[in-house]
Protein backbone atom coordinates (compact mmCIF):
# COMPACT_ATOMS: atom_id res chain seq x y z
CA UNK A 1 0.00 0.00 0.00
CA UNK A 2 1.82 3.70 -0.51
CA UNK A 3 1.04 6.70 1.25
CA UNK A 4 0.93 10.09 0.12
CA UNK A 5 2.97 13.16 1.41
CA UNK A 6 2.09 16.84 1.14
CA UNK A 7 4.30 18.78 -1.18
CA UNK A 8 5.66 21.78 1.26
CA UNK A 9 6.86 24.95 0.01
CA UNK A 10 9.62 27.03 1.54
CA UNK A 11 11.65 29.61 -0.37
CA UNK A 12 14.92 28.69 0.90
CA UNK A 13 16.47 25.28 1.95
CA UNK A 14 20.08 25.51 4.21
CA UNK A 15 20.89 21.94 4.08
CA UNK A 16 22.99 21.35 7.34
CA UNK A 17 23.09 23.01 10.65
CA UNK A 18 26.87 23.59 11.16
CA UNK A 19 28.59 26.73 11.69
CA UNK A 20 27.71 27.25 8.03
CA UNK A 21 24.50 26.76 7.81
CA UNK A 22 23.44 28.70 11.14
CA UNK A 23 25.47 31.59 9.83
CA UNK A 24 23.87 31.67 6.08
CA UNK A 25 20.45 31.64 8.34
CA UNK A 26 21.61 34.29 10.54
CA UNK A 27 21.92 36.63 7.41
CA UNK A 28 18.86 35.47 6.03
CA UNK A 29 17.22 36.19 8.96
CA UNK A 30 18.04 40.02 8.83
CA UNK A 31 17.18 40.38 5.36
CA UNK A 32 13.75 38.87 6.19
CA UNK A 33 14.14 36.12 3.59
CA UNK A 34 12.17 32.85 5.01
CA UNK A 35 14.04 29.52 5.14
CA UNK A 36 14.39 26.68 6.84
CA UNK A 37 17.77 24.59 8.21
CA UNK A 38 17.79 20.67 7.47
CA UNK A 39 20.28 18.97 9.88
CA UNK A 40 20.23 15.10 9.75
CA UNK A 41 21.71 14.47 13.35
CA UNK A 42 19.36 14.42 16.21
CA UNK A 43 20.29 17.88 17.70
CA UNK A 44 22.23 21.24 16.41
CA UNK A 45 26.43 20.28 17.31
CA UNK A 46 26.31 16.71 16.87
CA UNK A 47 28.85 16.19 14.46
CA UNK A 48 31.22 17.89 17.03
CA UNK A 49 29.67 15.82 19.89
CA UNK A 50 30.69 12.77 17.98
CA UNK A 51 33.91 13.57 17.31
CA UNK A 52 36.64 11.76 19.49
CA UNK A 53 36.52 12.62 23.47
CA UNK A 54 39.93 14.42 24.13
CA UNK A 55 39.52 16.60 20.25
CA UNK A 56 39.98 20.59 21.51
CA UNK A 57 39.83 23.37 18.93
CA UNK A 58 43.05 24.44 17.03
CA UNK A 59 42.00 27.62 17.29
CA UNK A 60 41.15 30.02 21.08
CA UNK A 61 38.10 30.98 21.65
CA UNK A 62 38.10 34.82 20.62
CA UNK A 63 38.49 33.29 16.92
CA UNK A 64 35.41 30.71 17.75
CA UNK A 65 32.68 32.99 17.22
CA UNK A 66 29.73 33.13 14.40
CA UNK A 67 28.37 36.25 13.69
CA UNK A 68 26.38 38.36 16.36
CA UNK A 69 27.46 36.12 19.57
CA UNK A 70 31.09 35.72 20.48
CA UNK A 71 31.95 31.89 22.27
CA UNK A 72 31.70 32.18 25.51
CA UNK A 73 34.84 31.57 27.09
CA UNK A 74 37.86 33.18 27.75
CA UNK A 75 39.43 34.84 24.57
CA UNK A 76 43.10 32.52 25.02
CA UNK A 77 41.52 29.08 26.07
CA UNK A 78 40.90 26.46 23.42
CA UNK A 79 37.21 24.97 23.46
CA UNK A 80 36.01 21.33 23.27
CA UNK A 81 34.13 20.20 20.59
CA UNK A 82 31.82 19.62 23.57
CA UNK A 83 31.85 23.13 24.46
CA UNK A 84 31.61 23.82 20.62
CA UNK A 85 28.40 21.96 19.78
CA UNK A 86 26.78 23.19 22.78
CA UNK A 87 27.48 26.54 21.18
CA UNK A 88 26.06 26.17 17.74
CA UNK A 89 23.16 24.77 19.49
CA UNK A 90 23.24 27.75 21.32
CA UNK A 91 23.50 30.39 18.71
CA UNK A 92 20.52 28.54 16.71
CA UNK A 93 17.93 29.12 19.72
CA UNK A 94 19.39 32.70 20.34
CA UNK A 95 18.70 34.12 16.92
CA UNK A 96 15.62 32.01 16.64
CA UNK A 97 16.62 29.79 13.63
CA UNK A 98 14.01 26.93 12.08
CA UNK A 99 16.27 23.73 12.43
CA UNK A 100 14.80 20.43 11.99
CA UNK A 101 16.81 18.20 12.93
CA UNK A 102 16.89 14.78 12.32
CA UNK A 103 15.87 15.06 8.56
CA UNK A 104 18.35 13.73 6.21
CA UNK A 105 18.38 14.84 2.85
CA UNK A 106 18.05 12.04 0.00
CA UNK A 107 18.19 13.76 -3.05
CA UNK A 108 18.17 17.22 -4.42
CA UNK A 109 16.66 17.80 -7.89
CA UNK A 110 15.37 20.55 -9.84
CA UNK A 111 12.34 20.38 -11.86
CA UNK A 112 10.07 23.00 -13.87
CA UNK A 113 12.17 25.63 -12.43
CA UNK A 114 12.17 24.97 -8.70
CA UNK A 115 14.09 22.60 -6.35
CA UNK A 116 13.00 19.51 -4.95
CA UNK A 117 14.65 18.50 -1.56
CA UNK A 118 13.07 14.50 -0.90
CA UNK A 119 13.95 13.38 2.72
CA UNK A 120 12.36 10.01 2.42
CA UNK A 121 9.13 11.44 4.95
CA UNK A 122 8.67 14.82 3.25
CA UNK A 123 9.51 16.81 0.29
CA UNK A 124 9.98 20.46 0.13
CA UNK A 125 10.12 22.34 -3.11
CA UNK A 126 12.17 25.84 -2.98
CA UNK A 127 13.15 28.68 -4.87
CA UNK A 128 17.14 28.26 -3.53
CA UNK A 129 19.14 25.75 -1.54
CA UNK A 130 22.30 26.09 0.05
CA UNK A 131 24.16 23.06 0.62
CA UNK A 132 25.94 24.14 3.85
CA UNK A 133 28.54 21.52 4.28
CA UNK A 134 32.31 20.36 4.79
CA UNK A 135 34.35 17.81 1.71
CA UNK A 136 34.23 15.59 4.18
CA UNK A 137 30.84 13.34 4.59
CA UNK A 138 31.88 9.80 3.91
CA UNK A 139 34.68 8.42 5.81
CA UNK A 140 37.25 6.39 4.01
CA UNK A 141 39.24 3.62 3.76
CA UNK A 142 41.69 1.97 0.86
CA UNK A 143 40.45 -1.06 -0.62
CA UNK A 144 42.65 -3.32 1.50
CA UNK A 145 40.94 -3.03 4.69
CA UNK A 146 38.35 -5.75 3.88
CA UNK A 147 41.36 -7.94 3.66
CA UNK A 148 42.26 -7.46 7.43
CA UNK A 149 41.92 -10.57 9.80
CA UNK A 150 38.76 -10.50 11.58
CA UNK A 151 41.26 -10.85 14.76
CA UNK A 152 42.30 -6.95 14.41
CA UNK A 153 39.94 -4.42 15.83
CA UNK A 154 39.27 -1.43 12.68
CA UNK A 155 37.60 1.86 13.25
CA UNK A 156 37.89 5.32 11.42
CA UNK A 157 39.12 7.77 13.09
CA UNK A 158 34.91 9.36 12.66
CA UNK A 159 34.09 6.15 14.57
CA UNK A 160 37.13 6.41 17.44
CA UNK A 161 36.53 8.23 20.85
CA UNK A 162 39.37 7.12 23.11
CA UNK A 163 41.85 3.94 23.66
CA UNK A 164 39.36 2.24 25.92
CA UNK A 165 37.24 1.54 23.67
CA UNK A 166 39.55 -0.50 21.37
CA UNK A 167 40.44 -3.95 21.61
CA UNK A 168 43.39 -4.97 24.06
CA UNK A 169 46.52 -4.97 22.36
CA UNK A 170 48.60 -2.64 20.19
CA UNK A 171 47.54 0.35 17.62
CA UNK A 172 48.37 1.31 14.42
CA UNK A 173 47.03 4.67 13.03
CA UNK A 174 47.12 4.96 9.47
CA UNK A 175 47.42 8.61 8.39
CA UNK A 176 49.81 10.98 9.63
CA UNK A 177 47.79 14.06 9.76
CA UNK A 178 46.46 16.67 12.74
CA UNK A 179 43.69 13.70 13.50
CA UNK A 180 45.86 10.45 13.00
CA UNK A 181 49.15 12.15 15.11
CA UNK A 182 46.48 13.20 17.89
CA UNK A 183 45.32 10.03 18.22
CA UNK A 184 48.57 8.40 18.18
CA UNK A 185 49.69 10.44 21.20
CA UNK A 186 46.51 9.56 23.03
CA UNK A 187 46.79 6.13 22.65
CA UNK A 188 50.47 6.00 23.10
CA UNK A 189 50.19 7.86 26.48
CA UNK A 190 47.84 5.71 27.29
CA UNK A 191 50.16 2.57 27.48
CA UNK A 192 49.66 1.33 24.12
CA UNK A 193 52.56 -0.04 21.57
CA UNK A 194 51.66 2.63 19.07
CA UNK A 195 52.42 3.07 15.03
CA UNK A 196 51.70 5.59 13.42
CA UNK A 197 51.74 5.16 9.10
CA UNK A 198 52.01 7.68 6.84
CA UNK A 199 54.21 10.62 4.70
CA UNK A 200 55.01 13.24 6.91
CA UNK A 201 53.03 16.50 6.38
CA UNK A 202 55.37 19.08 8.26
CA UNK A 203 54.18 20.82 11.51
CA UNK A 204 53.51 24.80 11.77
CA UNK A 205 56.76 27.07 13.07
CA UNK A 206 55.65 27.98 16.58
CA UNK A 207 53.74 26.35 19.66
CA UNK A 208 50.19 27.52 19.48
CA UNK A 209 49.54 27.50 23.13
CA UNK A 210 51.98 30.58 24.23
CA UNK A 211 51.06 33.84 24.84
CA UNK A 212 53.07 35.45 22.02
CA UNK A 213 51.52 32.98 19.50
CA UNK A 214 48.08 33.73 20.35
CA UNK A 215 48.41 37.20 21.11
CA UNK A 216 50.49 38.16 17.61
CA UNK A 217 50.83 34.95 15.27
CA UNK A 218 47.23 33.79 15.14
CA UNK A 219 45.49 37.37 15.21
CA UNK A 220 48.11 37.69 11.93
CA UNK A 221 47.84 34.15 10.56
CA UNK A 222 43.42 33.70 10.61
CA UNK A 223 42.41 37.49 10.29
CA UNK A 224 44.98 38.67 7.38
CA UNK A 225 47.09 35.49 5.76
CA UNK A 226 44.40 32.68 6.10
CA UNK A 227 41.17 35.58 5.25
CA UNK A 228 42.76 37.82 2.68
CA UNK A 229 46.09 37.15 1.56
CA UNK A 230 45.36 33.48 0.88
CA UNK A 231 42.14 33.89 -1.57
CA UNK A 232 41.32 32.16 -4.84
CA UNK A 233 41.65 36.45 -6.07
CA UNK A 234 45.41 36.04 -5.14
CA UNK A 235 47.94 33.87 -6.81
CA UNK A 236 49.81 32.51 -3.80
CA UNK A 237 46.24 32.16 -2.41
CA UNK A 238 45.73 30.24 -5.53
CA UNK A 239 48.71 27.93 -5.67
CA UNK A 240 47.79 27.31 -1.92
CA UNK A 241 44.83 26.06 -2.22
CA UNK A 242 45.80 23.67 -5.08
CA UNK A 243 48.29 22.54 -2.63
CA UNK A 244 45.91 22.20 0.41
CA UNK A 245 42.93 20.81 -1.39
CA UNK A 246 45.81 17.34 -2.55
CA UNK A 247 47.97 17.40 0.14
CA UNK A 248 46.02 18.48 3.34
CA UNK A 249 47.18 20.49 6.22
CA UNK A 250 50.74 20.55 8.02
CA UNK A 251 50.56 19.10 11.96
CA UNK A 252 49.14 22.50 13.85
CA UNK A 253 49.07 21.44 17.93
CA UNK A 254 51.40 18.62 17.75
CA UNK A 255 55.36 17.98 16.63
CA UNK A 256 57.75 14.74 15.82
CA UNK A 257 58.75 15.50 19.14
CA UNK A 258 55.41 15.04 20.84
CA UNK A 259 55.29 11.65 18.69
CA UNK A 260 58.52 10.89 20.47
CA UNK A 261 57.79 11.25 23.59
CA UNK A 262 54.37 9.62 23.69
CA UNK A 263 56.59 6.57 22.56
CA UNK A 264 54.55 6.51 18.97
CA UNK A 265 56.59 4.90 16.36
CA UNK A 266 56.95 6.52 13.08
CA UNK A 267 56.70 3.97 10.20
CA UNK A 268 55.91 4.10 5.99
CA UNK A 269 52.72 4.15 4.92
CA UNK A 270 50.54 0.95 4.66
CA UNK A 271 50.14 -0.26 1.29
CA UNK A 272 48.42 -3.38 1.37
CA UNK A 273 47.98 -7.10 3.36
CA UNK A 274 49.62 -10.18 3.65
CA UNK A 275 48.21 -13.14 5.50
CA UNK A 276 45.50 -10.94 7.41
CA UNK A 277 48.14 -7.91 8.32
CA UNK A 278 48.95 -4.69 7.15
CA UNK A 279 52.55 -4.12 5.10
CA UNK A 280 54.45 -0.92 5.09
CA UNK A 281 55.81 0.39 1.88
CA UNK A 282 59.29 -0.46 2.85
CA UNK A 283 57.76 -4.75 2.82
CA UNK A 284 57.06 -4.83 7.29
CA UNK A 285 54.16 -6.64 8.10
CA UNK A 286 52.87 -5.60 11.75
CA UNK A 287 51.15 -7.50 13.68
CA UNK A 288 49.04 -5.02 15.40
CA UNK A 289 45.35 -5.94 17.31
CA UNK A 290 43.80 -2.19 16.44
CA UNK A 291 43.68 -0.53 13.31
CA UNK A 292 42.89 3.58 13.42
CA UNK A 293 41.96 4.42 10.16
CA UNK A 294 42.71 8.25 9.68
CA UNK A 295 42.42 8.34 6.13
CA UNK A 296 39.85 11.23 5.44
CA UNK A 297 37.00 11.86 3.86
CA UNK A 298 35.12 11.74 0.35
CA UNK A 299 32.76 14.37 -0.31
CA UNK A 300 29.43 12.80 0.33
CA UNK A 301 27.74 14.52 -2.13
CA UNK A 302 26.02 12.03 -4.27
CA UNK A 303 22.40 12.63 -3.39
CA UNK A 304 23.03 15.81 -5.63
CA UNK A 305 21.01 14.99 -8.90
CA UNK A 306 22.53 18.36 -10.38
CA UNK A 307 25.58 18.45 -12.90
CA UNK A 308 27.80 20.43 -10.58
CA UNK A 309 29.70 17.66 -9.19
CA UNK A 310 33.18 16.77 -10.95
CA UNK A 311 34.45 13.25 -11.44
CA UNK A 312 35.90 13.25 -7.99
CA UNK A 313 32.25 13.95 -6.66
CA UNK A 314 33.91 17.56 -5.26
CA UNK A 315 31.19 20.71 -5.91
CA UNK A 316 31.80 23.06 -8.77
CA UNK A 317 31.11 26.78 -7.75
CA UNK A 318 32.31 30.06 -8.32
CA UNK A 319 33.09 31.18 -4.57
CA UNK A 320 29.94 29.48 -3.96
CA UNK A 321 27.77 30.34 -6.59
CA UNK A 322 26.75 27.72 -9.50
CA UNK A 323 26.35 29.81 -12.54
CA UNK A 324 25.06 26.52 -14.55
CA UNK A 325 22.50 25.86 -11.99
CA UNK A 326 20.95 29.56 -10.48
CA UNK A 327 19.63 29.27 -6.92
CA UNK A 328 22.12 26.78 -5.84
CA UNK A 329 24.82 27.63 -3.26
CA UNK A 330 27.70 26.01 -1.90
CA UNK A 331 29.49 27.25 1.91
CA UNK A 332 31.63 25.58 4.32
CA UNK A 333 33.38 24.02 1.73
CA UNK A 334 37.09 23.77 1.96
CA UNK A 335 38.61 27.05 0.58
CA UNK A 336 35.66 27.91 -0.93
CA UNK A 337 37.10 31.31 -1.59
CA UNK A 338 40.14 31.78 1.30
CA UNK A 339 41.87 29.12 3.64
CA UNK A 340 39.76 30.55 6.45
CA UNK A 341 36.25 29.71 4.41
CA UNK A 342 36.15 26.12 6.50
CA UNK A 343 37.42 27.68 9.56
CA UNK A 344 34.51 28.86 12.42
CA UNK A 345 35.81 32.36 12.30
CA UNK A 346 35.93 32.88 8.33
CA UNK A 347 32.70 31.11 7.58
CA UNK A 348 30.91 34.84 8.20
CA UNK A 349 32.58 36.21 4.84
CA UNK A 350 30.96 33.32 2.54
CA UNK A 351 28.04 33.48 4.60
CA UNK A 352 27.17 36.95 4.19
CA UNK A 353 27.79 36.71 0.27
CA UNK A 354 25.48 34.03 -0.10
CA UNK A 355 22.74 35.32 1.53
CA UNK A 356 23.00 38.37 -0.59
CA UNK A 357 22.83 36.60 -3.41
CA UNK A 358 19.60 34.86 -2.33
CA UNK A 359 16.77 37.35 -4.07
CA UNK A 360 13.66 37.77 -1.99
CA UNK A 361 10.88 35.54 -2.81
CA UNK A 362 8.77 35.83 -5.56
CA UNK A 363 5.22 38.22 -5.64
CA UNK A 364 3.79 35.17 -7.37
CA UNK A 365 4.68 32.77 -5.34
CA UNK A 366 2.34 30.33 -6.51
CA UNK A 367 3.86 30.12 -10.04
CA UNK A 368 2.35 27.56 -12.47
CA UNK A 369 4.61 24.94 -12.32
CA UNK A 370 4.69 25.34 -7.79
CA UNK A 371 0.63 25.52 -8.20
CA UNK A 372 0.35 22.32 -10.09
CA UNK A 373 2.68 20.25 -7.60
CA UNK A 374 1.60 21.54 -4.83
CA UNK A 375 -1.85 20.87 -5.39
CA UNK A 376 -1.07 16.84 -6.01
CA UNK A 377 0.72 14.22 -3.56
CA UNK A 378 4.05 12.99 -3.85
CA UNK A 379 3.44 9.28 -3.59
CA UNK A 380 6.28 6.93 -2.22
CA UNK A 381 6.01 3.03 -1.31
Amino acid sequence: MQKTRRLERVHTVIIGAGQSGLSVGYFLRQRGIPFVILEANARVGDSWRKRWDSLRLFTTARFDGLAGMPFPAPPDSFPTKDEMADYLEAYAVRFALPVRTGVRVERLWKEDGCFLVDTGDSLLEAECVVVAMANYQAPKRPAFAAELSADITQVHSSEYHSPSELGPGSVLVVGAGNSGAEIAIECGRAGRTTWLAGREVGHVPFEITSRFTQRVVLPVLFRFVFHRLLTVDTAIGRKARSGALVKGAPLIRQRPSDLARAGVQRVERVTGVREGKPVLADGLVLDVANVIWCTGFSPGLSWIDLPVLDEHGESMHERGLVPSVPGLFFVGQHFLYSMSSAMIHGVARDAERIARAITPPRRDASAPAARTRATASAAVA
